[in-house]
């Protein structure tokens, strides 16, 4: 009887073992959370993952579309999408009790926003200017325009065609595109041209300053925003009239007009200018020129030496040796006291203190008319009056050593005859003697042939 009762008190205990045991098995409860890097959900993307899990003894991890795809630890780390698509992260958890659970997260992976656009100008930049806008972008799915300046100012198509701009400048346009997750934005600055202005400049060629005829003129086009040009001038030769700087001579005195007429294709103005030219007297006039004594030129202040053709007159410094060729006249005059005063050829400086000129011309001069024991003559009154280069022409200019001898100031005016190497007659009138000590200069005007 005693063993009988043994034995079921030991099967009860162990129904109460049994009974505790059950009551304390372990349950899975499945649970985890994602993270995307900086929110970024365009490729590549990486994903963490966060593990919250209970109970769980094995881990079953599918990651559908990703790398690595699969996993059986319990935090798998970071899992990188190289491809768009919609995915499924998933995971399958069990323990020794038999417990098992499962959580499915989706994950929406897009190509990312590469934006691009393109905006060229159909026909050209002349306002206004139509401008066709190509939306290259790739990734996006929602866009969203501004024009500056333009009509229409915006759009939200995604090619919105062309665009005009009215004003001429620079305008933006701006795009932004998104594919609902992330957004892009790329500016481009188109210039529209300046409206078309038609203007131009006139000068005469530097050896018709005197603006008679044949006379070149120099024509510099100062158009804006203009692609050809039509030229038209009264009283001239040219020898094409659609250049954009013509060269031009006009061979008929008085008053002649120059018109200018240009276009771009969507504008066209005109404009003209008038230039009064005169007839040829083959007489070159320079008013005032100073001419300095042997210090003044030697010191630079006051030169000595001048070219006819250069219309300059040159001091020591300036006359270098690509200049000598170029002298016509050459002044020398001791001091200021003006007793002993004279011009000279420039290639027969060995009669003065001046250093020699290599290069220099020959000019016959005749100094002392009074004295000159030669044809020529010319007054004062006759020299004033000269309008053409008449008397100039009928003069015989001979050097005779009488002619070449230096003078004083005692007569004022005082007029000297040359003739340049290449045959131009000319004569210099002396109108004043100044005396400035060391810079001391005289004042003459000078009447020459042109050709």
């Amino acid at each position: 009887m005693k063993n009988i009762v043994e034995i079921i008190s030991i099967f009860v205990c162990i129904l109460l073992v049994i009974s505790c045991t059950r009551e304390e098995a372990l349950q899975v409860t499945v649970d985890f959370s994602i993270d995307v890097f900086n929110d970024d959900f365009s490729i590549p993307v990486d994903v963490v993952i966060f593990n919250r899990t209970k109970g769980a003894e094995t881990f079953e991890w599918s990651f559908e579309g990703g790398t690595p795809a699969t996993s059986s630890v319990k935090n798998p780390g970071i899992i990188r999408y190289e491809q768009k698509g919609n995915y499924t992260i998933r995971l399958f958890a069990t323990n020794a009790d038999g417990s098992e659970d499962s959580k499915e997260i989706n994950i929406q992976i897009d190509d990312p926003v590469a934006i691009n656009f393109t905006a060229n100008a159909i026909t050209d930049n002349f306002p206004p200017a139509q401008v066709r806008i190509e939306n290259n972008t790739t990734g996006g799915n929602s866009f969203k325009w501004t024009f500056e300046g333009g009509v229409p100012a915006a759009s939200d198509a995604k090619d919105p065609g062309i665009v005009t701009f009215a004003d001429p400048g620079d305008h933006k346009i701006t795009l932004e595109a998104s594919n609902g997750l992330e957004t892009e934005t790329l500016e481009q600055t188109i210039t529209v041209a300046p409206n078309l202005i038609v203007d131009f400049d006139v000068e005469v060629a530097f050896e018709d300053d005197d603006f008679q005829i044949p006379a070149n003129v120099i024509i510099q086009n100062t158009s804006v925003s203009a692609t050809s040009y039509q030229w038209l001038f009264s009283g001239a030769t040219i020898t094409n009239a659609t250049e954009e700087n013509p060269e031009v001579t006009f061979n008929q005195s008085g008053r002649q007009t120059i018109t200018l007429t240009a276009t771009n294709g969507k504008e066209t103005k005109s404009t003209f200018k008038e230039i009064t030219l005169f007839e040829n007297t083959n007489l070159r006039t320079f008013e005032n020129m100073k001419l300095g004594i042997n210090s003044s030129h030697t010191a630079n202040i006051t030169g000595a030496f001048f070219s006819i053709n250069n219309r300059q007159v040159y001091t020591s410094q300036q006359t270098t040796p690509e200049v000598a060729p170029d002298i016509d006249l050459v002044f020398f005059a001791l001091n200021s006291s003006f007793i002993q005063n004279r011009f000279v050829s420039p290639d027969r400086l060995d009669i003065t203190t001046f250093p020699a000129l290599s290069g220099a011309p020959h000019t016959k001069v005749i100094n002392t008319l009074e004295d000159c024991n030669c044809s020529a003559s010319l007054s004062v009154a006759q020299f004033d009056g000269m309008q053409d280069d008449t008397l100039l022409s009928g003069l015989t200019i001979e050097e005779t050593p009488e002619g070449l001898q230096p003078f004083d100031d005692s007569i004022i005016p005082r007029i000297v005859l040359f003739q340049t190497q290449d045959g131009r007659k000319g004569a210099i009138k002396i109108k004043e003697y100044i005396n400035d000590q060391n810079d001391a200069y005289i004042l003459v005007d000078i009447k020459t042939q042109k050709e």
